[in-house]
């Protein structure tokens, strides 16, 4: 039924491709492989310009007062952002390997509304016990307004936690010498997912640089063929993907400190680097015939459906960029390494990796929150969550070793970011690092502007 329900919405999205063709000019968008901007007389980044305006004034930091410890309840809810599948998932890791064992029941609930469900939740003073953010810069206002509890008012050795998750993660969600939120995830964002066989039958090869990118998706279209499959929707989070390649191209453009810049607001908006980023990003969404339904329907198509007409006999679609955890969205019966596979996305000017992840932070000072926060961040718990292919997560938790995930490729993607890590080169998502107003607001808002100029 889903399939059939993705094949109708597709056929939604041709009908008004098809008619919208019929007042075109004809014109082409696109820059056509050109890395220095080709066509960027014709790409509008003009509405960027705003987003720097939501930037809120730099706040003082202020000293939290503890948050006083509260007696076992007996259960411990969990909100998200994710879909259902995986949430389907993560709560019968939880059930199995947690609560069978645990004095409490935990519970999780997922939502594609997250974002604004849980500024709701806590404005209204009523926050679920642990909430798993994807946004470190949340956690830090979190921090900041004394909602979150301290990981270390809640007993854990940070030193500890710094050893299982490295430095680096653990300060994502520092603030005034206390820690507010515990990695339990991370995701590869720098991928392209293509289906092997299909495309090694077109005699296809893998790109090692963007103009090799372009170059390939010129022959696609040559071919009969469209090179991209995109979707940008997603609820209240609508927008964010198209983030994401942005930010993939920014790392490879300008660099890790300029990219450094632009997540504490010292780089513009306006900026010729991020000006120089959108037009690139426009080169794929523009050019006729690149994106299937066209770039203006990529807001109302689900990122999780998007790169579905990938797997039909003769494929939709060749090229789909997203994170490690988009495989969790393919068909059942697709087998990795042989009917999908993946690249990284190539260098522009350098080399670069995008990741992102989740912070858990906790809004209850309780021994069965912590408890539970100790067992979902543990290594067992982590290692089933990448056998699952429901779930697809990765694990930054330094002990998950490559044996724990379902596939080659979650293997490969964890093998990339530990390197990227290693190397100085890798950045988390710039959107999530940034205040909540500017990366999962104004950012998000700006970029739909720009997909359906």
């Amino acid at each position: 039924m889903k399939r059939l329900l993705r094949l109708l919405a597709y056929a939604v999205l041709f009908t008004g491709v098809l008619a919208a063709c019929g007042d075109d000019d004809g014109d082409d968008a696109g820059g056509g492989g050109d890395t220095n901007g080709g066509g960027s007389s014709e790409i509008d980044t003009s509405m960027l310009a705003a987003v720097d305006d939501a930037w809120p004034a730099e706040a003082e930091e202020v000293e939290v007062e503890p948050v006083a410890e509260s007696e076992n309840t007996g259960t411990v809810s969990v909100f998200g952002a994710m879909e259902p599948e995986e949430a389907e998932a993560l709560q019968t890791i939880i059930d199995d390997m947690i609560n069978a064992d645990a004095e409490y029941t935990a519970e999780l609930e997922p939502s594609s509304e997250f974002e604004e469900q849980a500024q709701i939740r806590v404005e209204g003073g009523n926050p679920s016990d642990v909430m798993l953010y994807p946004q470190p810069g949340a956690v830090i206002e979190l921090a900041r307004s004394g909602d979150a509890v301290a990981l270390e008012d809640l007993g854990f050795d940070i030193d500890e936690l710094n050893d299982r998750f490295g430095e680096y993660f653990m300060s994502l969600g520092e603030y005034n010498g206390k820690h507010y939120g515990l990695p339990t995830n991370i995701n590869l964002k720098s991928m392209v997912w293509y289906p092997v066989d299909d495309f090694e039958e077109a005699g296809y090869e893998v790109p090692e640089t963007w103009d090799d990118l372009i170059a390939l998706s010129d022959q696609i279209v040559e071919d009969g063929g469209t090179p991209w499959c995109i979707g940008f929707e997603s609820g209240g989070a609508t927008g964010w993907p198209a983030t994401d390649w942005m930010e993939d191209i920014m790392l490879r453009t300008a660099g890790p400190d300029a990219y450094d810049q632009w997540v504490a607001g010292e780089l513009s908006f306006d900026s010729e680097e991020v000006s120089r980023a959108a037009e690139l990003f426009g080169e794929i969404l523009f050019t006729d015939g690149y994106v299937l339904g066209g770039a203006e329907n990529t807001t109302s198509l689900a990122f999780g459906d998007a790169p579905a007409p990938m797997f039909d006999e003769e494929p939709g679609c060749y090229l789909h960029r997203q994170a490690s955890f988009i495989n969790a969205f393919f068909p059942e019966d697709a087998e990795a390494g042989t009917d999908y596979d993946w690249f990284p996305f190539p260098p522009i000017d350098q080399e670069g990796t995008l990741f992102a992840g989740e912070l858990a932070v906790a809004f209850r000072n309780a021994p069965e929150v912590r408890e539970f926060l100790d067992a979902f961040s543990g290594t067992e718990v982590q290692c089933e969550q990448g056998a699952v292919q429901a779930s697809s997560r990765i694990s930054p938790n330094i002990e998950v070793g490559a044996d724990c995930y379902a596939n080659d490729l979650l293997a490969g993607a964890a093998d990339v970011l530990t390197t990227a890590l290693e190397e100085g080169n890798g950045r988390f998502d710039a959107s999530d690092l940034m205040p909540a107003a500017v990366g999962s607001n104004a950012f998000w808002t700006a970029m739909i502007q720009f997909v359906q100029q």
